[in-house]
């Protein structure tokens, strides 16, 4: 369970985005020529070149390979970026803009200014007065002296100089049963649209050219996704198969990576065929019945949730509870995050939002800001727990705790009102952060007697597994907002529950369905009973 004291601070959190440059953009189109050369050099991976990518010219520098590193000509290095090379007396010489290296045959370093810069292996010199060296000598050593920015990324071959936006680009491909998703990451984040001709789909980046692996993806037989291919330098392009019918495109902004989601629909012709028509004793053909529609065919999100935040707790060097076989709380959070995630989002077309999808430490106060600043509905925070007695087990959700005072602190907002940009003013409430969940609370409640009450008999609960407590990862939720503890790791049989197929499954799907009923609850339904499932 995450902590209870420790005042936050009170600060604004905002989330900037790097503009579009115009100029870039103007730039690449009118050397359109040039792009299409540069997509088919860059994305060539066996080719012994190295694509040298500037703001202004797309050129290549042959690589040499020799006992098992690979090599770039001085000469061409010198032609390309204006270098003077000397060759003395046991030593090379190379001078940029009254900067220079040494470099000393048959030794693996370079000096600058009397700094020793190690390297992967020394100068080789070739038939006539050729030297070579190390592809690595570019980023290692001259990019200390050069005057632009210099990138090399050697499994790609490619260099890039200047201040240019190549993302590298991941794909990968999810089947859920009826629907699929396909997931485009681009590191660094760089925005994307998403369009649609008939059967295919385009991503156009907001970048200079993109940065991706001979084979964008290699989707199963039989699914939604024939290929995905590069059309131009910013442009990857998704051929779909006559399975699909429709798609949902999301954003998601991870650490330095932007996330698309693209989740993809079957036709619904598609479950309503049944198997071949089977035949009588007289042989005469019978109509065999309908085979029952797949779950996962997305539908319009209603209006009362647009937005679920979905919180794995604990990660990074944050592992929290810790089981007798070494499970770790962090890894279990966030494996049932992504279960709950993928049925949700592919059931329901709900966009759920995890605060974190990989290893990593989130601050208690990002992770309600997440939630918050994506304007979410709903806040789940995903643990497990832990006690000194190891016979306890089963499930818990908790709800948010204040004090009276604070209860009525909230209660007692103050409002103001500010100038708006069309003139007039708008009444805005001031809360203090750690306040903002305290008008939540009987939705919160609501949804935590939900969760229990889908949990019963399908997930197992611990002795009070509706409860209330001061729990600071809910305390800024601008939601209604519970925490969730999945079992206790500290009991060897649980632990090892936990872990399973089985278990998770039905933790999801209980879930799953505490979501569709807590959403009639919104919208007017019947409130659940109190008790939450005990």
């Amino acid at each position: 369970m995450e902590g209870l004291d420790r005042d936050p601070p009170l600060i604004a959190r905002s989330q900037s985005r790097r503009p579009s440059s115009p100029l870039v953009i103007g730039a690449l189109l009118t050397a359109c020529a040039v792009a299409i050369g540069l997509t088919a050099a860059l994305f060539s991976q066996g080719s012994q070149a190295l694509l040298v990518l500037s703001r202004d010219a797309r050129r290549s520098i042959a690589i040499t390979p020799q006992n098992d590193q690979e090599f770039v000509a001085l000469d061409d290095l010198a032609t390309m970026f204006q270098l003077n090379v000397r060759e003395d007396v046991g030593a090379i010489t190379v001078t940029y803009k009254g900067k220079t290296i040494v470099l000393t045959p048959d030794q693996a370093l370079a000096s600058i200014s009397g700094r020793l810069i190690s390297l992967p292996a020394a100068p080789v010199r070739t038939g006539g007065r050729r030297w070579l060296v190390p592809v690595e000598f570019i980023s290692r050593a001259f990019a200390l002296v050069s005057d632009v920015r210099i990138e090399l990324r050697k499994p790609s071959h490619l260099l890039i100089v200047g201040d240019l936006r190549v993302p590298r680009i991941r794909v990968t491909y999810e089947p859920l049963g009826a629907a699929a998703r396909l997931t485009v990451d681009a590191t660094p984040r760089a925005n994307s649209t998403v369009s649609q001709d008939g059967n295919h789909l385009a991503l156009r980046f907001d970048a200079d050219a993109l940065d991706s692996p001979d084979t964008l993806l290699q989707p199963p037989p039989q699914g939604f996704v024939q290929s995905v291919r590069l059309l131009d330098a910013v442009t990857v392009g998704v051929d779909l198969t006559p399975r699909f019918a429709a798609f949902k495109a999301t954003s998601q902004p991870l650490d330095s990576t932007m996330r698309v989601v693209i989740d993809l629909v079957g036709a619904q012709t598609e479950t309503a065929a049944g198997p071949p028509a089977a035949t009588n004793a007289a042989g005469a053909a019978t109509t065999a019945p309908p085979a029952p529609p797949e779950l996962g065919a997305l539908t319009l999100p209603p209006p009362s949730i647009h937005t679920i935040a979905l919180d794995p707790g604990h990660g990074g060097e944050d592992e929290g509870a810790r089981g007798t076989d070494g499970t770790k709380e962090k890894d279990v959070t966030l494996a049932l995050a992504r279960r709950v995630k993928a049925i949700i989002e592919a059931r329901l077309g709900i966009r759920v939002l995890l605060t974190r999808d990989d290893d990593r430490n989130v601050a208690l106060d990002a992770r309600a800001a997440s939630a918050n600043s994506n304007k979410a509905d709903v806040f789940i925070s995903l643990h497990a727990n832990a006690s000194f007695r190891k016979t306890l087990s089963g499930a818990s959700v908790f709800s948010a705790a204040f004090p009276p005072s604070a209860e009525a602190a909230a209660a007692a907002v103050s409002i103001e009102r500010l100038p708006t940009f069309g003139g007039g003013t708008r009444a805005i409430e001031l809360l203090p952060w750690r306040l903002a969940q305290a008008p939540f609370i009987d939705r919160s409640v609501e949804l935590a007697e939900i969760i229990g009450q889908q949990f019963q008999n399908r997930v197992p609960l611990s002795p009070k597994p509706v409860d209330r407590a001061p729990l600071r990862v809910l305390e800024a939720a601008n939601m209604p907002a519970v925490l969730i503890e999945a079992g206790y790791l500290t009991n060897p049989d649980q632990e090892k529950q936990l872990l399973t197929n089985e278990f998770q499954n039905a933790f999801v799907q209980a879930l799953y369905d505490a979501v569709l009923k807590f959403r009639e609850v919104v919208e007017g339904g019947p409130r659940p009973a109190a008790g939450g499932g005990q």
